[in-house]
């Protein structure tokens, strides 16, 4: 047997770690080797920092940097912090423009880099820097280095391996043209052919049309720089100036020579091939979507229309070398069949009529519809213009014109209100080719499109720019022209007479609905109306249908209203220019009507019309006379109601011409009276238009008209009159009754003997010359008829001895103090009549009626029929004492 086992005592070992029991939730003590994070400090206080003391007064961006360091942070190798220095540039020059103007070149200098940076943040800020702030502060530098400066890192920027580069670069470039328009012609070519470059990369645009819109809406504004394009066929001499002058500001830095130029028109047929592909592409993806995108529309407009500004510069630059313009165009385009580019526009003419018009493939909506509309006209323009310069046939088929005929008849996209407005902005386009293309159609197309036309003309608002558009293509189609587009001149066709007197006859009508809040509409057709009066004694149908526009044109000067008010029309209202070519069609008319003359008539006798205008219309109307337009009587009524009618302020005569403010008015109306005059005596004999006239003239006299009216039939009196007088003795008789009322009513301007203190002798020299001004006429008078004098003197003694008063609205039971100023004013009349050496002598041969006068002065005194006080007999006094010393002189 084994031993049984022997249990072992175990040792006790020492304790390494000795376990604590904690609490769930009690805090711990801290370590005895935990290391105490508190920290304390102290305050430093410095006088002053050195740093901010360096800066005072210095230009500082809002984080603090000068311009120095913004500068220096541009080229950073960190892209926000050279973005943040870009944007604290702008604050800075916006803050402080004066660092703008001192330090422009070196800002220039130094940002030109960032053209080419490689974030597009970076790049987006430096476009808008630029936008904002340099270019619009730097217009005055518009010129060398400036320039210069910039234009060699964006060419450089054009041909960057990053495609988002060089399309930035190019929105630079517009940036440039958009506020230096100079600056494109010198390096055209170059960046023609760099924008060719980035066009043929169409798998980047077609993943992205924004990028392609961004690219075609620069080019479209390089191209609408050059030579040209903004220059319409017109005139030979109109392309000549307008030619001239627009290349004149780009005389330093356009190409001299010829070979330039050839180059270019070569650069540019390359471009043209690469837009028409561009286009196709387009048209291509645009024909399998259902819901055509805007991006798209975009692009396909910008494409057309730089086609368009290419093919002008072609067609337009040849008209331009024709007229003798010869800086860029060389010597071989002179040849009249020469056209710039012809093989290129006559390819694209036939590639372009084979597409035409572009039709939806999808059943297409009013959105569709509008759409298209505006690509088929876009590409009606270009065709149309194209044909014009090399082959005038090529359109004449039946698919072309009939789009033209229903896009005129509004047969296509009108069905809405917003269609309709894209309408009427697109067919104005089509309106200037209209006059050549009905030249060359056939007779039944020639009626169908002139029917078209003619709806667009008589729908379309007055006030647009659509009813512009149809007067200049209705000029073409009547007037001779400079060029070979006289369109049925002579024509004996009553269908195309028919269509004419319709265009005509609605001129008026258009010039009454515009009214005056549309000038520039209204010298479009006032323009019309004067060339088709022109041009009238050589078409008997014109003439015709110009004389038949009287009646509607009344209306445009002024209209007869109830109890024969006029009411004036839009003519008073418009520019002067406009009423200059209202006023010179008048001598056109063969015979003026007299509803015509008085219309004009009420022209004249408004306020509101310049003096010009109103001695332009009588000018007109003198001339038309002369040439037998008016008859003598209608011609004699009007310059009578110019002399009877006319005035210038609703205030009395003694008011207003006491305002310095009325001194030209009044001389206005001086004038006037010499004018009429003078066109009156120049009708015929004097004595045969006396006595035509001394009736009117007398009958009006006495209605008692303003004096300014009286002062001017009196001067007419005058003028027609003789030594000894012709007028008769009834008339004679009239007239003194007139005469004195005159003579009563211009005695306040007589000076007084004024002993004060405060006389103005300037003022008494005044009003002498408006005292002779008034009684001239009158003295003439006296002179010619000692008959006439006789009257006067004894009126006026009847007058002092209480006669009824010449004024029938007076009552006869006056007041002695207004006796008293009449007779006050009747013995200076007498005292200024005898300071004259002419009438003082007739005056002597009356001494029986100034005998009168003193005995009822003196009668009147010894009266006690009125109630007078001691000033007023004082006043009657001293009137007999002052006419009886010069009666006795």
């Amino acid at each position: 047997m084994g031993k049984p086992p022997t249990s072992k005592k175990q040792q006790k070992r020492g304790v390494d770690f000795k376990k604590f029991k904690r609490k769930i939730g009690r805090k711990l003590p801290p370590a005895k080797n935990a290391t105490n994070t508190n920290i304390q400090s102290k305050a430093i206080i410095l006088p002053e920092q050195s740093v901010a003391s360096e800066r005072l007064g210095l230009a500082l961006s809002k984080k603090g940097l000068t311009l120095k360091e913004l500068l220096q942070q541009t080229s950073h190798h960190n892209a926000k912090v050279r973005k943040d220095a870009v944007v604290g540039i702008g604050d800075l020059t916006i803050k402080y423009p004066n660092e703008l103007k001192v330090h422009r070149l070196a800002i220039i200098e130094k940002l030109r880099e960032r053209i080419s940076d490689e974030d597009k943040a970076v790049r987006e800020a430096l476009y808008l820097l630029l936008k904002t702030v340099i270019f619009p502060g730097s217009l005055e530098d518009a010129s060398g280095p400036f320039i210069s400066l910039i234009m060699a890192y964006i060419f450089n920027a054009m041909t960057h391996l990053v495609i988002d580069i060089r399309l930035m670069a190019f929105k630079f470039f517009d940036l440039v043209v958009q506020h230096y328009p100079s600056s494109f012609l010198s390096s055209a070519e170059k960046v023609l052919q760099n924008y060719g470059d980035i066009l043929r990369k169409n798998h980047i645009f077609l993943e992205d049309k924004g990028k392609l819109k961004n690219a075609l809406g620069g080019l479209v504004r390089c191209l609408s720089l050059l030579p040209f394009v903004n220059k319409e066929i017109g005139s030979a001499s109109d392309n000549c100036n307008n030619a001239s002058g627009a290349l004149h500001a780009f005389e330093s830095e356009a190409p001299k020579k010829n070979t330039g130029f050839s180059s270019l028109v070569t650069t540019l047929e390359d471009l043209l091939q690469i837009l028409y592909n561009c286009f196709q592409e387009l048209t291509s993806s645009v024909h399998v979507m259902s819901q055509i995108d805007v991006k798209s529309i975009d692009c396909m407009s910008c494409v057309l229309k730089c086609i368009d500004l290419a093919v002008k510069f072609f067609i337009l630059g040849n008209s331009s070398s024709e007229t003798g313009f010869e800086v860029l165009v060389p010597s071989m385009s002179k040849g009249a069949e020469f056209v710039l580019g012809k093989f290129t526009i006559q390819m694209l003419l036939k590639k372009l009529l084979q597409i035409f018009p572009l039709d939806p493939i999808h059943q297409p909506s009013q959105k569709d519809d509008e759409i298209y509309y505006v690509w088929n006209v876009g590409i009606a323009e270009i065709l149309m213009r194209i044909s014009e310069a090399v082959d005038p046939l090529a359109i004449l088929g039946g698919r072309f014109l009939l789009f033209i005929e229903n896009a005129l008849s509004a047969q296509i996209c009108c069905s809405t209100r917003s269609s309709r407005s894209i309408w009427e902005n697109n067919s104005v386009l089509l309106l200037p080719f209209i006059p050549r293309l009905v030249l060359r159609v056939q007779s039944d197309w020639k009626f169908r499109l002139l029917q078209a036309f003619t709806n667009t003309f008589k729908g379309c608002k007055p006030n647009s720019a659509l009813n512009v558009a149809c007067v200049n293509a209705i000029e073409d189609m009547l007037l001779p022209s400079n060029r070979d587009i006289t369109l049925f001149a002579d024509t004996s066709e009553s269908e195309i007479l028919d269509f004419q007197i319709s265009w005509i006859q609605e001129l008026p009508h258009l010039l009454v609905q515009l009214g005056d809040g549309h000038p520039s509409s209204s010298k479009v057709i006032l323009h019309l109306l004067l060339r088709l009066g022109q041009c009238a004694p050589i078409n008997p149908s014109l003439s015709s249908g110009y004389d038949n526009l009287q009646k509607s044109l009344t209306e445009f000067y002024s209209t007869p209203q109830a109890e024969g008010a006029m009411h004036n029309g839009p003519f008073v209202k418009l520019p002067r220019d406009c009423q200059e070519l209202a006023v010179s069609s008048l001598y056109y008319f063969s015979s003026l009507d007299p509803l015509l003359l008085r219309s004009l008539a009420s022209c004249c006798l408004c306020n509101t019309l310049e003096p010009f205008v109103l001695f332009r219309i009588i000018e007109v109307l003198d001339s038309s006379h002369k040439a037998g337009h008016i008859q003598i009587a209608d011609y004699i009524s009007f310059c009578v109601t110019l002399l009877t009618r006319f005035t210038i302020t609703p205030e009395n005569s003694e008011c207003a011409a006491n305002n310095k403010k009325n001194a030209s008015h009044y001389r206005t109306v001086k004038a006037v009276t010499d004018v009429v005059c003078s066109c009156l005596s120049h009708i015929g004999d004097d004595a045969t238009i006396l006595q035509m006239l001394q009736r009117i003239m007398v009958s009006e006299l006495s209605l008692n008209p303003p004096l300014d009216n009286k002062r001017a039939i009196l001067r007419l009196l005058v003028l027609l009159d003789s030594k000894p007088t012709i007028l008769p003795e009834q008339s004679i008789c009239n007239l003194a009754n007139s005469l004195l009322q005159y003579l009563l009513d211009a005695a306040s301007y007589i000076p007084e003997d004024d002993d004060d203190v405060d006389y103005d002798e300037s003022n008494d020299k005044d009003q002498m010359r408006i005292c002779q001004y008034y009684f001239v006429p009158c003295f003439f008078l006296f002179d010619r008829s000692g008959r006439l004098l006789s009257l006067v003197l004894n009126l006026m003694g009847s007058l002092i001895a209480g006669a009824k008063p010449l004024d029938p609205s007076h009552q006869c039971n006056e007041p002695a103090f207004d006796r008293a100023n009449r007779i006050s004013a009747i013995t200076s009349i007498l005292i200024f009549m005898r300071g004259d050496m002419k009438l003082r002598r007739a005056l002597s041969s009356c001494k029986a009626e100034m005998t009168y006068i003193l005995q009822n002065l003196l009668s009147l005194q010894a009266s006690n029929e009125l109630n007078m006080n001691l000033e007023e007999r004082h006043r009657l006094q001293l009137s007999y004492d002052q006419l009886k010393s010069a009666t006795n002189r």
